[in-house]
C-alpha cells in the first residue's frame, strides 16, 4: 500500500486530490497540511468528505518536508512558489513528488520568472532535467519511474490533447493557431478573492480575460506544443472565458490545414491512432461534439474534430473536468504510472450524469 501526503488539501485541487484517493485500491492518505484547517479534521474544509476514513484525518500545520516522513508520495497542491521551495528537500528523503502548481512546467527558467514575476528557488531541478511533465498521454515513458513531475494546467490539458496530434502529423501550420477556451469559476481556486468569481458577478454572464496572449498558460502550452511540432517553435492566440459554472474546460481549437484536402476522418485517424492506448481520452465519432457535463467529476477528456474546407480550417472541441483530468485526477494518473500501479486505478468513474 502507497502512502501518500497532501500538502495543501483545503483547496479545490488538494480536496479533489482527498475524494479520488479515498477510493484509490493501492494507496492510503496518511498525512494532510493545511494552515487554514490546521487541528480539524478534513471533513470540516470538506462537508463531502464526511462519512470517509480520509475525512477523520486531522489536518497539520507542519511544513511539506516534515509531511514527507510519512508518506511515500507527497501532493504539493500549494499556491505557486511553494512547491520550488521544498520538492529538493523531500527528494532528498527520497519520495517522490507531484508538484500541481506551476513551479517546474517550464523548462525555461527565465521564462518562468518573466510569467509568474516569482525568483526560481530550484533552478537545479530544472537544469538537470529532473522535473518530468506530467501529460500522461504524451509523456508516459517519461513519467514511468520519475521522482518529480509537474502537473500540466487545465488550459494547457485540454488543448494540447486535442492539438499535438495534429502538429506531430504535420496535419496543421505551427502559424495561425487560435484556442478559444472556457473555463468554470472553480479554476480559479478556492482561495480567490476577486469580485470577478462572486455570485452575482458571475451568475448568467460570460467574460474574457488575459486577452492578448497573456495568460500564464500560453508559454507551457506553447512549450508542449513545440515538441510536438519539430524544430519550428509554435505560437498560439489563446483567449480564456469564465463561464457561469462550477467545474469543466471547453478549448475549441482552431488549426491552418497543410493540406487544404485533408477531410475530417484523416484529422479523426491521427487522434484515434495517438490515443489508442490512452484509458482517458475519448475520440468522438463525427458530427458528435462534447459538452463539459459530459466528463464532469471524471478523468475523461473527450475531443473531437471537424474540418471547414471554406477556409482550409480544422475545428477540434475538446473537454475536461478542470479538478479532475485537469488538476488531481491527472495527478493520481501520474502517481500510477510513476508507481507501475495501473493507469487507472482510483480513477475509473464515468462522468456524471445528468
Amino acid at each position: 500500500m502507497v502512502t501518500v501526503a497532501i500538502v495543501g488539501v483545503s483547496g479545490y485541487g488538494g480536496g479533489e486530490l482527498a475524494r479520488l484517493l479515498s477510493r484509490h485500491p493501492e494507496a492510503r492518505v496518511a498525512h494532510v497540511v493545511s494552515e487554514t484547517y490546521a487541528g480539524q479534521p478534513l471533513k470540516r474544509a470538506f462537508r463531502g468528505l464526511s462519512g470517509t476514513p480520509v475525512g477523520e484525518l486531522v489536518c497539520q500545520k507542519s511544513d511539506a518536508v516534515r509531511s514527507a516522513l510519512a508518506a511515500d508520495v507527497v501532493f504539493l497542491a500549494q499556491e505557486n512558489g511553494a512547491a520550488m521551495r521544498v520538492a529538493g528537500e523531500i527528494l532528498d528523503l527520497g519520495k517522490r513528488v507531484i508538484d500541481l502548481s506551476a513551479d517546474f512546467r517550464l523548462r525555461d527558467i527565465e521564462l518562468y520568472e518573466k510569467w509568474y514575476k516569482l525568483e526560481h528557488q530550484s533552478a537545479e531541478l530544472l537544469i538537470e532535467g529532473r522535473a518530468i511533465y506530467g501529460l500522461c498521454e504524451l509523456n508516459r515513458d517519461y513519467i514511468q519511474g520519475a521522482k518529480l513531475v509537474a502537473n500540466p494546467g487545465c488550459y494547457p490539458t485540454a488543448t494540447i490533447l486535442a492539438l499535438a496530434p495534429l502538429l506531430s502529423c504535420g496535419l496543421i501550420s505551427r502559424e495561425g493557431i487560435v484556442v478559444d477556451a472556457k473555463s468554470g469559476v472553480s479554476g480559479a481556486g478556492r482561495a480567490k478573492n476577486d469580485l470577478d468569481y462572486k455570485y452575482a458577478e458571475a451568475n448568467e454572464s460570460v467574460k474574457a480575460y488575459g486577452v492578448g496572449g497573456v495568460h500564464r498558460h500560453v508559454p507551457e502550452i506553447e512549450q508542449e506544443l513545440s515538441a510536438h511540432a519539430g524544430p519550428a517553435p509554435v505560437r498560439i492566440t489563446f483567449t480564456p472565458h469564465l463561464v457561469p459554472m462550477t467545474r469543466g474546460i471547453h478549448a475549441t481549437c482552431y488549426g491552418r490545414l497543410v493540406t487544404p484536402a485533408t477531410t475530417t476522418e484523416q484529422v479523426l485517424d491521427a487522434l484515434h491512432q495517438t490515443y489508442a492506448d490512452a484509458p482517458f481520452v475519448v475520440v468522438r465519432e463525427p458530427g458528435d461534439y462534447p459538452a463539459t457535463k459530459d466528463v464532469s467529476g471524471s478523468n475523461f477528456c473527450h475531443i473531437a474534430a471537424k474540418v471547414d474546407a471554406h477556409t482550409g480550417t480544422v475545428v477540434l472541441t475538446s473537454v475536461i473536468d478542470n479538478l479532475v483530468k485537469g488538476a488531481a485526477g491527472q495527478a493520481i494518473q501520474n502517481m500510477n504510472l510513476m508507481l507501475g500501479l495501473p493507469e487507472t486505478a482510483g480513477l475509473e468513474g464515468a462522468g456524471l450524469w445528468p
